[in-house]
């Protein structure tokens, strides 16, 4: 190569750096969206509510409120991928609660085995609902709107039509119980601070990790500037709240369960052959009954994933209350759904990412959240959260015929 031409190729190669960054950012536009969105959202409700949305002790209530969303929001999202949906998640969410008050209240059992059975008695009902959908080809809106209803009747028979309460301590510090503080901070709780800060350590390590082993085997990557910036501003989030929330009481152990469900959600999808296939299986389920996955069985753990999981929000939730009520669970199935559309799952399947799925669930949080301090009644409420959800499903269909 001549010197003119060697100095041409140079003198190109920075000029194709942003045009690389702007492609990256077109086809990645609806991940930094939501992240921005959510940003956005916040900064715009802590100014109009004079800064009262991220006082420690609201921001606490906020992962209380939201907790069960996000757990449901993780099964749900299976769901969505594989190609079907469920609404059936906010009556046996009721139900499971009902289920477990009546073995804790009426007939005296010990919180850890009403768990498990609970949780185990969720699960069955996915697997049930599951069958008809995955081997019986009944198409899922028919079975879980079935669903719905079944098990709305039944949390009103189990209950007879009255709540069922208190719980033991023991049971309600699942969602009301904070991680214990053995460093003993008075006005700081310092071992929930010290968590904050391994957590984002130990984000920043597993990324930079990731990062390498893509790089080793030659596969695309994110330019370095967005994965430096994205991941920057994930550790200094981390550190903010656990901040914020050490101030207070410390981390909530439901947060606790989240993250870590998070975690192993997040792996499963991105690291696990069955993650894989269930993506391929909602991308196009013919090709890949034809590549040999087995679609029928892995629909059907799909469901009984996402009743194990209703189940366990279930739990949470009738924690929280430190009740069961015949109207729990009730428009539950609205916010999860919400929560993976708008976190960019597609509505055809084969699309969508955790943690779009998490930031979709803070969203309607941090949204119901900040009209309700603003004093928005409940109509407007859900006149807003319609109108969110149908411009995040447009969106998505725009994309996809563009």
């Amino acid at each position: 190569m001549s010197q003119p031409e060697a100095n041409a190729v140079q003198g190109a190669a920075p000029a194709a750096t942003p045009k690389l960054h702007v492609g990256f950012l077109k086809n990645n536009l609806r991940e930094y969206g939501m992240l921005i969105s959510l940003v956005a959202i916040m900064v715009l409700f802590q100014v109009l509510t004079d800064g009262t949305l991220l006082r420690p002790l609201n921001l606490t209530n906020l992962l209380l409120q939201n907790s069960y969303v996000v757990i449901m929001a993780l099964g749900m999202l299976l769901v969505i991928v594989a190609g079907h949906i469920d609404l059936s998640v906010g009556s046996v969410c009721g139900f499971i609660g009902a289920l477990a008050a009546v073995l804790m209240v009426e007939y005296e059992w010990h919180f850890i085995p009403t768990a498990i059975i609970s949780i185990a008695a969720g699960a069955v009902i996915g697997a049930a609902q599951g069958w008809f959908v995955a081997f019986r080809k009944i198409p899922s809106f028919i079975v879980t709107l079935a669903g719905m209803l079944v098990f709305k009747g039944l949390t009103l028979a189990l209950l007879a039509g009255q709540s069922v309460g208190p719980f033991p301590v023991e049971f309600q510090r699942l969602s009301s119980g904070f991680i214990p503080d053995p460093l003993g901070g008075d006005t700081l709780r310092t071992t929930s601070l010290i968590v904050g800060v391994l957590a984002a350590a130990a984000l920043v390590f597993f990324k930079l990790r990731g990062r390498a082993k893509l790089k080793a085997h030659g596969m695309e990557q994110e330019p370095y500037a967005f994965f430096l910036v994205k991941n920057l501003f994930f550790a200094a989030i981390i550190l903010f709240f656990s901040y914020l929330l050490s101030t207070y009481k410390g981390l909530p152990n439901v947060l606790v369960v989240m993250a870590v469900l998070i975690v192993v959600y997040d792996f499963v999808t991105n690291r696990t052959t069955i993650g894989r296939r269930i993506y391929a299986l909602g991308g196009n389920e013919k090709a890949a009954r034809l590549s040999g996955v087995k679609t029928q069985r892995l629909a059907f753990l799909t469901f009984v994933n996402m009743g194990a999981l209703a189940a366990l929000a279930g739990l949470v939730f009738a924690a929280r209350l430190n009740t069961a009520t015949p109207k729990a669970g009730l428009g539950f199935e609205l916010d999860v759904i919400a929560a993976c559309f708008i976190g960019g799952a597609s509505a055809s399947g084969g699309v969508g990412r955790v943690m779009g799925a998490v930031i979709g669930a803070f969203i309607m949080g941090v949204m119901n959240n900040g009209m309700s301090i603003l004093g928005i009644g409940i109509d407007y409420q859900q006149v807003i959260k319609g109108l969110v959800l149908l411009a995040a499903v447009f969106i998505d269909v725009y994309n996809k015929n563009k």
